[in-house]
């Protein structure tokens, strides 16, 4: 395995740890203004998400960082390309942000419903445009043979980006509903609980579309042959087992099997793109692979001794933080926000 390789699966794997993390606290935020009817649940919905938030966004932050230093010509396209939807993402997650902060500086409810929707917006539109971001990645998007980006915002807004943007929400609004069932108790449970199994079938009817628009306007399926592997096949046997979970009232497990959906589906993403990390639609010969878009061998051997450092004690230090706060939060608990 060479360099380009190996580092081209590890922002794989640092893109599914943001998915499937900032995925649910996505949900959480998504559905605060809906689940909560009265401010004390709408606080306790906010702080079942409130000791993980900021570190699940790091994962997107190492997966941009190790992207620029490994492959700038990616990073460098991929950002002037999707300049626009990237900055409408930064403003709702900094709205985002200060909403956390900000909603409990006052007691007025006015304030508070107005950073409610703030946090709700915050985290609806993000999820909307990852789902559109990577729909375009794979579907192919103006790269001439410079490398350079030639469409405009509106390239990005194809049926088929915006699809697969409605099934990154839908998903991400699943996965925090799940969450929630297992960070909340009483009433605001069985709510919770109910929703989401009123959640699963909508979810199932936009991804199954999407999987199929993605047979006609990408060349995924094409490129994984006639046996799509562990990953696609597993991404739907994981999805209809949290449905039956769910029945089952088994949050636990259901929550994993929405968690390994999205993996399994960030990961058949990447697989279908490899060796490419951009198509371009106007040439398949214009379109970033891992050799083209690279930086140097030496700074991908320096890189890899950092990562191999580093790494395993940040993921030492978040399964530790997720563990400390893994109890179900009441309106009797310490609430933060």
């Amino acid at each position: 395995m060479t360099l380009n390789t190996l580092w081209f699966i590890l922002i794989g794997v640092l893109f599914t740890g943001f998915f499937v993390l900032e995925g649910f606290d996505y949900g959480v935020g998504i559905l605060m203004p809906f689940l909560g009817t009265k401010d004390e649940e709408r606080r306790v919905i906010l702080n079942t998400i409130g000791p993980v938030w900021d570190a699940n966004e790091v994962w997107l932050l190492t997966a941009g960082g190790a992207m620029f230093a490994a492959f700038p010509n990616w990073y460098a396209t991929l950002f002037s390309g999707f300049y626009l939807a990237l900055f409408l993402m930064l403003v709702a997650l900094i709205v985002r942000a200060v909403a956390f902060e900000f909603r409990s500086k006052d007691k007025s409810p006015r304030w508070r419903a107005l950073w409610d929707w703030c946090i709700f917006g915050g985290s609806a539109v993000p999820a909307l445009l990852w789902g559109v971001a990577m729909a375009n990645i794979v579907r192919g998007v103006p790269i001439d043979g410079n490398m350079e980006y030639v469409g405009g915002f509106f390239n990005l807004l194809n049926p088929y980006a915006l699809l697969a943007g409605l099934a990154g929400l839908a998903i991400f609004t699943l996965h925090g509903a799940i969450f929630l069932s297992l960070r909340t108790d009483g009433e605001l449970r069985e709510r919770t609980e109910a929703l989401a199994n009123r959640l699963w079938p909508v979810v199932l009817v936009i991804g199954a579309g999407t999987v199929a628009a993605s047979y006609f306007a990408t060349d995924i399926f094409k490129r994984l042959g006639v046996n799509p592997g562990i990953s696609a096949l597993g991404a739907g046997a994981a999805f209809l087992a949290a449905g039956w979970l769910l029945r089952q009232r088994r949050s636990g497990w259901a929550f994993a099997m929405t968690a390994l959906t999205i993996a399994l589906t960030v990961v058949t993403t990447f697989r279908g793109l490899f060796p490419r990390v951009m198509v371009s639609s106007l040439n398949p010969d214009w379109s970033l692979t891992i050799t083209n878009a690279s930086s140097s061998p030496y700074t991908l051997k320096v890189m890899s001794i950092v990562a191999l450092i580093f790494v395993p004690i940040v993921l030492i230090y978040q399964g530790w933080n997720y563990w400390v706060f893994r109890g179900r939060i009441t309106g009797k608990s310490t609430l933060k926000y």
